[in-house]
């Protein structure tokens, strides 16, 4: 949607307490990104035309979208209708439940309604970016939920994104980790495209503006870890975000750095972008999308005979405190936490002794999960305070 060339801003001093580090588990993923799945959903989504809210080409987009998800596993895909005066049409929302936090949710969004043109790159980008995400992500564990969003009425003035954001999220207080929006990533064609714009909150509420801000410089790390590219930071403005920043919720996003002349007209084609740079964008994208989400390996029947072997807790049910014991040579610094049945994280620490005490005072009698990480992966054992 955006018209307005982006002045670049000085960076605020922040500091980022848990600085982003390659991981070989997350670039692996990020390898099996296709570019000629991408070429090709690109130029499924240009074919399908002007996809104007009330127009043909928006329902055979919409209905492409969700078959795609559906084809590739996904079954918690969710229309959300909405109605204003351009006519009806809805939200795609597609939820990948987390496995240790199920009830807070990465949202990754980018809008599939166009204006002029078939909008290649604004936004059929970021509509295959989230489409080649929850591809590579499907079978991937990860910490806390992702919704895929792909909102309509963008073009429009953010419709779809406010619709959702007043007859959802308020309504449901739904418990957002952070908002990752994705709009008119494909560069221009026959320019040098090897940066992207991230971007941050600087508006009003003031209080989300510190926490974008680092969420904002994590990403330009994990873009630049898991990709070719550059980055630039700057200002979040004019995109489905907004929303959601209104609200109070964290968020960052991405806009290419060389502006496209042509979009909203009917030059808004393949022709006219870099498919090598949205694929590098994509990259990026996945490798952040795995820090964020806290993405992990899942152990196989014999590692997990081999942990529940190796580590005990002691005694279980517990009224007070907790004796963890590691059974053979401790290697390395295991994380440690402890998490409820809704998903809240309630204790954490780091391991480091062969046996070590936890107190457990303050914690209301319950069932709980008790979360060792070991490297990329996670170990879990339940655990019962009475």
């Amino acid at each position: 949607m955006k018209k307005i060339i982006v002045l670049l801003l000085t960076l605020l001093p922040f500091h980022v307490t848990n600085a982003q580090s390659y991981n070989p588990f997350y670039a692996n993923i990020v390898a099996n990104t296709s570019q000629e799945n991408i070429l090709n959903d690109l130029t499924a989504f240009e074919n399908f035309g002007i996809k104007t809210v009330g127009s043909n080409a928006l329902t055979n987009t919409e209905n492409w979208i969700t078959a795609r998800y559906q084809s590739l596993g996904y079954t918690d895909v969710v229309l959300q209708p909405f109605t204003y005066s351009a006519g009806t049409s809805n939200n795609i929302i597609v939820t990948k439940t987390g496995t240790l936090y199920p009830n807070t949710f990465l949202i990754i969004d980018a809008h599939y309604d166009t204006i002029n043109g078939p909008g290649t790159n604004d936004n059929g980008t970021g509509t295959v970016l989230l489409l080649e995400l929850a591809r590579l992500l499907e079978n991937v564990d990860t910490e806390y939920s992702i919704k895929f969003i792909h909102f309509s009425g963008e073009e429009d003035g953010l419709i779809g994104s406010n619709y959702y954001v007043n007859n959802t999220v308020i309504p449901q207080n739904l418990d957002i980790k952070l908002v990752f929006n994705i709009d008119e990533v494909g560069g221009v064609n026959g320019m040098t495209n090897n940066k992207v714009v991230c971007e941050r909150d600087l508006t009003n509420p003031q209080s989300n503006n510190e926490a974008s801000n680092a969420a904002t410089n994590s990403l330009a790390t994990l873009i630049e870890l898991y990709s070719n590219l550059d980055t630039e930071i700057s200002n979040a403005y004019a995109s489905d975000y907004i929303p959601f920043e209104n609200n109070g919720h964290i968020i960052t996003g991405l806009y290419e750095s060389n502006v496209s002349p042509v979009n909203h007209t009917i030059d808004d084609d393949l022709a006219h972008m870099d498919v090598a740079y949205a694929f590098e964008v994509i990259k990026g994208s996945l490798g952040a999308a795995l820090e964020f989400a806290v993405a992990f390996e899942a152990l196989s029947l014999e590692e997990e005979e081999h942990y529940n072997e190796m580590i005990s807790i002691s005694p279980n049910p517990s009224s007070n405190y907790i004796t963890i014991k590691f059974i053979k040579p401790l290697q390395q610094v295991v994380d440690f936490k402890i998490i409820n049945t809704l998903g809240k994280e309630v204790y954490k620490t780091t391991l480091s002794e062969q046996s070590q005490i936890i107190d457990l005072n303050n914690m209301a009698s319950a069932h709980y999960f008790a979360v060792f990480k070991i490297g990329n992966k996670r170990f879990v054992k339940t655990i019962v305070i009475d």
